[in-house]
C-alpha cells in the first residue's frame, strides 16, 4: 500500500480487524467506499457511531435492544414457558430466522472455555437460573454448539438447573435436511441416532 494516502491506509487497517476480513479484502471495501458517489460514506460512518450509541444489552435475555427490553422480550405473543439458552446473539438470530421458535431466549456470553480462564461465571449461567426462578418457566431448551466447550457449559447448566422442577431440553443434532447418511462423519451420524424420533400412523 505504499503510496496510497493515509487515511486510505487507516480505513484498510481499521477494516482489517473486522473477523474474516483480511487486508486484501479490507483494501477492495476501502475503494468501494472511496468510489461510492453521495451520502454513503456518511450513512455508513452515521449507522456505525449508532451501533455503539444507541443498541444495548436487554435487561432481560441480555440479546441486542435499544431499550431496557428487546422486541423478543416486549412481545406478548411469545411463549412465556419455555426458554431457549443459547451462546451467543448470532446463534439467537440463526433460530429467528427458521420461523420455527417462538418463545423466550436467554443469551449467553459465550462458552465455558477453562484453558481460557472463562468460567461459569464469566457466561452469566447464573442469570438463566435466576429467571427460572422468577419466571414461569417450564421448560429450558439449551440450544449450545456441540463443540467440546458448548457440551461442557450444556451439562454445567443442566447441573445448576437440576434441582428446579423445571424441564430440560437439548437441541437436536444430527443429518441436515437433503444429507446423505453414507457422506455423514461419525460423530454426526452418531447424534443423528440418538436425537431419533419415534413415527407411525398419529404422525
Amino acid at each position: 500500500m505504499r503510496g496510497w494516502p493515509p487515511a486510505l491506509r487507516r480505513l484498510i487497517a481499521e477494516l482489517s480487524r473486522l473477523p474474516g476480513i483480511g487486508e486484501k479484502t479490507a483494501s477492495r471495501l476501502a475503494l468501494f467506499i472511496f468510489d461510492q458517489e453521495g451520502s454513503f460514506a456518511e450513512n455508513l460512518a452515521a449507522a456505525l457511531l449508532a451501533v455503539k450509541d444507541e443498541v444495548r444489552r436487554c435487561t432481560r435475555c441480555q440479546g441486542l435492544s435499544e431499550g431496557p427490553l428487546c422486541e423478543i422480550c416486549s412481545d406478548p405473543t411469545r411463549d412465556t414457558h419455555l426458554l431457549c439458552v443459547v451462546q451467543s446473539v448470532a446463534d439467537q438470530l440463526a433460530i429467528e430466522r427458521t420461523g420455527a421458535f417462538h418463545a423466550q431466549y436467554h443469551v449467553l456470553k459465550g462458552l465455558i472455555r477453562p484453558l481460557d480462564g472463562i468460567g461459569p461465571e464469566d457466561i452469566g449461567l447464573s442469570s438463566v437460573v435466576e429467571r427460572v426462578a422468577s419466571e414461569e418457566i417450564q421448560e429450558v431448551l439449551i440450544a449450545t454448539s456441540a463443540s467440546v466447550e458448548g457440551e461442557a457449559t450444556a451439562m454445567y447448566l443442566r447441573r445448576l438447573l437440576e434441582p428446579t422442577s423445571v424441564v430440560i431440553s437439548r437441541i437436536a443434532r444430527g443429518l441436515p435436511l437433503g444429507g446423505e447418511v453414507e457422506f455423514a462423519d461419525r460423530a454426526t451420524l452418531g447424534r443423528a441416532l440418538q436425537s431419533r424420533e419415534r413415527i407411525g400412523s398419529d404422525d
